[in-house]
């Protein structure tokens, strides 16, 4: 139907637009622009680093500079940035994840946190804590103390 409605030329053009070549790749910028924002702070403004590795829902990945544009949810886990040899790392609760096409990638989450201001101990009673409050009769408290054992299991996890 779509081939119907656009002339073959046009398909053609598209088709010339969407392929991207391997020197245009090797062309392209090095470095991938940042931008890590939180509801009340912004962690990275368009700064320039080599990597970010994200908790996907899809699963763990890594994004470079000329990243497949894409959109993805991010789940309870580590979001590590590298800058040159440096890595941060981070834990976020959650968040979601936008690639551009020009090397642009926008990290947004409610929270996040350097991942050495965590203990072990306190993290093992927080879950304790959760996991009696989820067998609640009240279906609020339960829903709470679910989303907080998987938040607390996914730090927990990356703490081992």
């Amino acid at each position: 139907m779509f081939r119907s409605i656009v002339g073959k030329s046009t398909l053609r053009s598209l088709n010339f637009v969407a392929k991207r070549t391997y020197a245009e790749a090797a062309a392209a910028t090095s470095s991938l622009k940042l931008q890590f924002a939180l509801p009340h702070e912004t962690l990275y403004s368009g700064s320039e680093v080599t990597q970010v590795n994200l908790p996907a829902k899809s699963g763990r990945i890594g994004v470079l500079a000329n990243h497949v544009p894409t959109v993805e949810q991010l789940q309870p886990g580590i979001v590590e940035v590298m800058e040159g040899s440096k890595s941060k790392k981070f834990f976020i609760s959650g968040g979601f994840a936008t690639v551009q096409p020009d090397s642009q990638l926008c990290v947004t989450a409610i929270e996040a946190f350097p991942l050495e201001s965590f203990s072990q101990e306190n993290i093992k009673n927080l879950l304790a804590e959760a996991n009696k409050n989820a067998s609640s009769s009240n279906a609020r408290e339960a829903a709470e103390a679910a989303i907080q054992i998987e938040v607390l299991e996914g730090l927990q996890s990356v703490l081992k």
